[in-house]
């Protein structure tokens, strides 16, 4: 069998993220729908936060299935289920059904997200050996630049065709996106390297590291660094869908920036969510997972207990820009840390276990600065709670720096007596 290209594997990884990414430009459906149905904000908000808790749970309810029936039936099937769940909100919009509306676009949508995001990344890794953090990097973007495109394209159909046929419009759309990138979406043959690599090896040059180990899910859940990993995730992603959350309100509140430039300063979010994701996934395949991962909570720490006193409009968007390139960077630099750890052996199966962390973030981010800007009128002890976190994080991330040396070291004494003995 002729070997796939990885460049249109990559692509393909892109092109399903993409249309999973949409889920992202949720908030441009919000006040049509509010306004034309009668439906309430925070109703209207619910259906969201059903489908990141689904993104979650699905993630790790399919990983199994990904590993067992391969990348491209997996991709295929959440093809089916995200199509299905933006069409049926199409249906669910023009019968005026909210139950409807959060079954199908929440829980079958959601379970799509989840499928969709995981079954291309582990595949990445193992066409990437050389170069994971940037593979998963550009999948992940696109995942992140998804809700650029979609914003603009929804908010003008919703003008042109109205709220329902604009569901039905992407629904179509997305499900021939993402059937197109699934088609060609397998994994590499055993044992398979790039050219590039098998040179570097020939002419004895600083070969890729090894991973730590070759694991199960069910092995890597009964590992210390499966769970660091998981707590520096949930935090990482909590910090920045707090952000996220609040966003426009928050930088009128604080620094008195116009409804309009808030606004701007929202799309220009997405901008450092997407780049930063190829950014600091390309930067950890140099300095390492871990080390980046300790960068991210020493860079937000700082951040966060600037924000309570950042006056100047600058300053602020400047951190909160900062913030979010790191929450996209998190996302980005999971799928290569999980295969330098655990091994690509059932790599989607562990990302989708880890994944959880995102749907209990979903919730705890948005819930926590809600009520604390209810209760106190201001933003400014969510970022000291917040603050707290990121050192529960920092020292997380270094407590896992000492596990991988210590591990590292013991394979190596091994490594030693195995050859004198």
């Amino acid at each position: 069998m002729k070997s796939k290209n990885r460049w249109l594997i990559a692509l393909s990884a892109i092109a399903i993220h993409l249309s999973i990414g949409s889920a992202y430009a949720y908030s441009v459906f919000q006040y049509p729908m509010s306004n034309e149905l009668g439906w309430e904000q925070t109703q209207v908000s619910l259906a969201f936060t059903i489908a990141i808790f689904f993104l979650g749970v699905s993630a790790a309810f399919f990983g199994p299935f990904v590993e067992k029936k391969g990348p491209r039936k997996a991709a295929l099937l959440a093809a089916v289920l995200f199509s299905s769940g933006i069409i049926g909100s199409g249906l669910a919009v023009s019968l005026e059904s909210l139950p409807l509306f959060l079954v199908t676009y929440g829980v079958i949508g959601g379970m799509g997200l989840g499928l969709g995001y995981i079954s291309p990344v582990s595949t990445l890794v193992k066409w990437f050996p050389d170069r994971r953090g940037l593979a998963t990097g550009m999948a992940v973007f696109g995942f992140g630049a998804g809700a650029l495109i979609s914003s603009p394209v929804a908010a003008n159909l919703i003008g042109a065709a109205g709220i329902a046929n604009t569901f039905f419009i992407m629904g179509v759309t997305f499900f021939i996106l993402m059937v197109s990138g699934a088609l060609y979406i397998a994994r590499p043959p055993e044992g398979w390297k790039p050219d590039t690599m098998i040179n570097k090896e020939k002419q004895n040059m600083k070969p890729v590291k090894e991973d730590l180990a070759q694991l199960t899910a069910n092995e890597a859940l009964k590992t210390k660094r499966f769970w660091m990993l998981w707590v520096m995730m949930f935090i990482n992603i909590s910090v920045g869908l707090m952000i996220i959350s609040v966003a426009s309100p928050m930088a009128q509140d604080k620094v008195g920036m116009t409804a309009i430039a808030a606004a701007s300063m929202v799309g220009i979010m997405g901008l450092f969510n997407g780049g930063g994701r190829i950014l600091w996934a390309s930067a950890s395949d140099y300095i390492g997972r871990a080390r980046v991962y300790t960068i991210f909570f020493m860079i937000q720490l700082v951040a966060f207990l600037i924000l309570p006193f950042a006056s100047n409009i600058i300053l602020f968007q400047l951190l909160v820009f900062v913030v979010i390139s790191i929450y996209g960077g998190g996302f980005a630099a999971l799928p290569a840390f999980i295969g330098d750890l655990f091994g690509t052996k059932q790599l989607g199966a562990i990302h989708g276990l880890l994944l959880t962390s995102w749907s209990l973030a979903g919730i705890v981010g948005p819930m926590v600065v809600s009520f604390v800007k209810e209760t106190t009128n201001s933003y400014d002890l969510t970022f000291y709670i917040f603050a707290g976190l990121l050192l529960v994080a920092l020292v997380t991330s270094i407590a896992m720096i000492k596990n991988i040396k210590q591990i590292t070291d013991e394979k190596h004494v091994k490594k030693v007596e195995a050859k004198y003995a």
